[in-house]
């Protein structure tokens, strides 16, 4: 029997470290099991999670384990009696977060070492490549790709086939293929968990596109912020290039392709190729003009081809089981199947892959289980910074380019941002003009002021001090921004002020008018008082006043000065009695 515990960054960051520690501890040299380690299955909200196999089958698959679970777990293994974790068993009910899902991009994640080229290689592993260098040709290639519908999923959803068909003709005498791994939205984690998972099938679709172009060199510019991605995929790199399927003359062809590591420094603005393709160069990351494009003239003025992780991803399976499979997927606009980072105010947080065409109901209810703590769902946040805001009204909305493009939103790489009730749809877009106006290269006037301005009317709001004609005002900046930005990031920076105005649009005014903030999130727009029947003098929130504005008796009722509070929260945090009033 096999002990396989999930070691991606979710699992690290439950405690699978320690866990890991507490099990080879009480492992024995008469122990005949081994204890072996895979990447992030997407079950984030079970962490730490433990498979027991037998042989390539799994036996059962332990969840939210603990340190102080590592007896029971050996000792279970030892007998074979399983029943001894049964209260650490997945249930039904939590197994159906996978079983709803449709995995392509995702398929060995969380089921080989990612460390491992054989278990990659039993996973029908570099068939797909060498299929290709043996018996297609590129224009064979770029056909089945074009069958397919794959769209890039980095969130433009531009035809694959088509960047591909276009680096292929153009003239040059380098070309390249870069990956884009520059995963930089809120909440976005699908790039990080593949590379993390399964960097063998970033590379092997790598491969498929370089020979498709003509490339004979490769770069995977990645977020500095991903260590455990960039120590996979280092190592995925070296095993291939002992196993020849990188570097001279590829599985014994004419085929010869190197591949190699840039990490970034992190700027949002990098994600718009262009702009990664300056840094790249060892620039500042800010946007060219198109054209020329990056097929054109993009990598050191050369013909490149620039696509994301998940894209990547796909291109092993489609040319193992036909495009035509893949185009079985999906609607008539969108095809395949989608990742999605499900975070937010939802029960069950991880990463999601269905076919284009299902609802935002179908993810949000029937896979991740509804929100948190039986709250009523507001809104879901598409796209990240350049996404928008979609509510409940939409929640029936077919998850396909051109549907959520009519909300206001847009798919984007794949974030999903769950808010209930509580949400203050004025601070989150706030939230996201912060990011946006911070991320801003400065390189056009509209992105640099224009964000800025919108950072500071929002901010205005929610501080109590919004003024007649401020959405107006807002609407006015967004129309600007969208229409004279030069890059991506600032002709979408606004979707967040647009979607929230267009659909919460009396939330605004009850900011401006009413100076009240109706999910009570706003701290300038509260007021703090003492329910004195509820009060027991027990001056608990008094003593964690920094304001010193609480006052009143042992053991007799409280009260709250206004002219003095602050509004931290601390009195509301300290109260063990739900004393606390918030207006």
């Amino acid at each position: 029997m096999r002990i396989v515990l999930g070691e991606g960054s979710c699992g690290i960051a439950a405690g699978a470290g320690k866990l890991r520690n507490a099990l080879e501890a009480l492992i024995t040299e008469q122990d005949s099991f081994t204890l072996g380690s895979t990447g992030c299955i997407g079950m984030c909200f079970l962490e730490p999670i433990v498979d027991l196999y037998e042989g390539r089958m799994l036996k059962r698959r332990l969840v939210r384990v603990s340190p102080d679970d590592a007896p029971a777990i050996l000792e279970a293994v030892r007998t074979g009696d399983l029943s001894l974790v049964d209260s650490i068993t997945i249930s039904a009910e939590d197994e159906e977060f996978l079983t709803k899902q449709t995995r392509i991009a995702l398929r060995h994640c969380g089921l080989i070492d990612p460390t491992s080229l054989d278990d990659y290689r039993e996973s029908d592993g570099y068939q797909a490549l060498k299929k290709v260098l043996t018996s297609m040709t590129p224009e064979e290639v770029i056909e089945e790709i074009k069958i397919s519908g794959l769209a890039g999923r980095g969130g433009a959803g531009f035809p694959t086939w088509f960047k591909w068909n276009a680096a292929r003709q153009s003239a040059g005498e380098n070309k390249y293929l870069i990956c884009n791994a520059d995963e930089g939205d809120p909440g976005a984690f699908m790039d990080r968990a593949v590379i993390e998972s399964d960097p063998h099938s970033l590379i092997e679709g790598m491969l498929i596109g370089a020979y498709a172009i003509g490339a004979s060199e490769m770069i995977v510019y990645v977020r500095a912020e991903y260590p455990l991605a960039i120590v996979h995929l280092e190592e995925a790199i070296r095993q291939a290039k002992e196993a020849n399927l990188l570097g001279e003359h590829i599985l014994g062809t004419d085929f010869s392709c190197d591949m190699r590591i840039k990490a970034g420094a992190g700027a949002f603005v990098c994600g718009e190729e262009t702009a990664l393709i300056e840094s790249l160069e060892g620039k500042r990351g800010m946007p060219r003009l198109k054209p020329p494009f990056p097929a054109q003239r993009g990598y050191m003025d050369e013909p490149s081809n620039i696509n994301n992780v998940e894209t990547f991803a796909n291109v092993a399976w489609i040319l193992n089981n036909g495009g035509a499979a893949f185009a079985a997927m999906g609607t008539e606009n969108s095809k395949g199947t989608k990742v999605f980072a499900l975070t937010g105010k939802i029960r069950k947080g991880g990463l999601v892959e269905i076919p284009m065409g299902k609802t935002l109901r179908d993810v949000i209810y029937g896979i991740g289980g509804g929100i948190r703590g039986d709250k009523k769902f507001k809104a879901v946040q598409m796209g990240g910074p350049s996404g928008g805001c979609i509510p409940q009204s939409l929640l029936d909305t077919v998850i396909d380019y051109k549907a959520l493009a009519a909300t206001g939103a847009i798919m984007g790489s794949g974030g999903m941002v769950v808010m209930d009730e509580d949400t203050c749809m004025v601070g989150m877009a706030k939230f996201f003009l912060d990011f946006t106006a911070l991320e801003s290269c400065g390189k056009c006037v509209h992105c640099r002021i224009g964000t800025k301005r919108m950072q500071e009317i929002l901010t205005r709001i929610v501080e109590g001090e919004g003024k007649d004609g401020d959405i107006e005002l807002l609407e006015e900046l967004c129309t600007a921004v969208k229409d004279g930005a030069l890059c991506g990031l600032g002709q979408t920076a606004p979707n967040p002020v647009l979607t929230t105005i267009r659909y919460f649009r009396d939330e605004y005014e009850a900011h401006i008018y009413d100076k009240k903030c109706p999910t009570k999130e706003c701290p300038a727009l509260r007021a703090y008082s003492i329910d004195a029947d509820k009060c027991r003098g027990c001056t608990l929130c008094a003593r964690n006043c920094p304001a010193k504005a609480i006052s009143g008796e042992v053991k007799k009722p409280h009260t709250i000065d206004p002219a003095l509070c602050i509004r931290c929260d601390q009195c509301r945090s300290a109260c063990r009695f739900d004393a606390i009033i918030i207006e």
